[in-house]
């Protein structure tokens, strides 16, 4: 299964993923590239931006992933 495939897999499954979810998850070193393969490849996804507070209570940002509906 390439990586591309895996992020499909994991969106059917969970209904969305972050940078970090592919990354320790399904071990995706490089993740934002396979997003831009699978735009590319004409897979529609839509990215939102999360902001929430990390455990040391600093404010982060990241992005959730999900297919167009």
């Amino acid at each position: 299964m390439t990586q591309c495939e895996k992020i499909l897999a994991y969106l059917d499954e969970h209904g969305s993923i972050t940078t970090m979810e592919g990354m320790s998850k399904l071990r995706i070193a490089n993740f934002t590239a396979r997003i831009s393969d699978l735009r590319k490849a004409g897979v529609e996804l839509t990215k939102e931006t999360v902001i929430k507070k990390n455990k040391d209570g600093e404010t982060v940002r990241f992005a959730r992933y999900r297919r167009k509906a």
